[in-house]
């Protein structure tokens, strides 16, 4: 028990913030995307998350609130290193929030403005969550170096989250807006690929076990398949959305598809490399884990929570499958 139930929650924590980065990804790529929009267009755009984006941030809470009760140690390291980042992510989520609601309320001079608030809160957000996942990859070193190398995994982050919002309005809208959608997804897509590669770089670099566990014989035969598909779906999503620039058709879903695949593979590879550590090199699972009976009397509780949160959420999907139609709050 001492050695599963750590297992266990790291996976549960791993698995909401990998729903977390697919489904509020793409509704804040939706939100990066916005100012390449006429007015109209926008409304569609906001229209095509409407029903789900609130419901998608759940899964950060759950993630976080995870890390805070199973692993108080490692959430107290991470979060004070990173509570710039997080307050920056809070007030880009909170902004975005409010602009939601208020734009479609406000008064038609006024509308630029929360059209404007809802552009900038999503791109601060997810800018925080990359710079936030650049810092972590680098062990929170304060250099220049690795300043920079943050601040390039912030920027190919919106580029990943643009590119998941681009393929999610070329299955949710129709006519001119799906084909800016289509553009917008090919002009996203090599910068997402850059991203996934200088984390594939770095964090081996920043860590010699990182390096053994990818580099050393036999298991390197195995792994290098990672990346070999990881190129094969971006090199398939380019040709995808190229074919789709000259014509839409029944396949305009694919693309969606092959992103998030791209970022499964992404996220796996991550995982690997840093399992069974919290921070790198530093603090493991077993390290930082509550006292297993509290653990299993958590565990009761995410029995009841995950299942619920699942089931409004596939619930939600259902119900507002299909094309997008005129955003109304009446």
């Amino acid at each position: 028990m001492e050695f599963w139930l750590p297992v266990v929650f790291a996976g549960l924590m791993a698995l909401a913030m990998l729903i977390y980065v697919v489904l509020d990804g793409y509704d804040l790529g939706v939100g990066v995307l916005l100012n390449g929009a006429d007015d109209n267009e926008k409304d569609m755009m906001i229209a095509s998350i409407g029903p789900f984006w609130d419901a998608n941030e759940t899964w950060l809470v759950l993630g976080v609130g995870i890390l805070l009760i199973a692993f108080p140690m490692a959430h107290g390291v991470i979060l004070s290193s990173l509570y710039l980042e997080v307050a920056v992510m809070l007030v880009g989520l909170i902004l975005r929030g409010v602009a939601f609601d208020f734009r479609v309320k406000a008064r038609e001079p006024h509308k630029p403005l929360w059209n404007a608030a809802f552009f900038g809160g999503s791109l601060l957000a997810a800018l925080a969550q990359g710079f936030m996942l650049g810092h972590y990859i680098t062990g929170f070193e304060n250099s220049v170096g690795a300043f920079a190398f943050s601040l390039l995994i912030g920027v190919c982050v919106v580029a990943g989250y643009g590119l998941l919002g681009a393929t999610w309005l070329i299955m949710k809208s129709e006519h001119e807006l799906q084909r800016k959608a289509v553009r917008w997804a090919q002009g996203a897509l090599w910068l997402t690929a850059a991203g996934i590669a200088a984390v594939s770089i770095a964090t081996p670099l920043v860590s010699e076990r990182v390096f053994a566990r990818w580099f050393e014989f036999p298991q390197f035969l195995l792994l290098s398949q990672i990346p070999a598909i990881s190129i094969a779906l971006i090199l398939a999503c380019h040709f995808r959305l190229r074919r789709l620039a000259r014509e839409i058709d029944h396949t305009e879903w694919q693309p969606f598809a092959l992103a998030v695949s791209i970022f499964l593979l992404a996220f796996a590879g991550l995982a690997y490399s840093l399992f069974p550590y919290l921070v790198i090199d530093e603090i493991t699972i077993w390290d930082a884990a509550s006292a297993p009976e509290s653990l299993l009397v958590i565990l009761w509780g995410v029995v009841i929570t995950l299942p619920a949160i699942l089931g409004y959420t596939v619930f939600a999907y259902r119900v507002f499958w299909g094309k997008t139609r005129e955003l109304s709050y009446e």
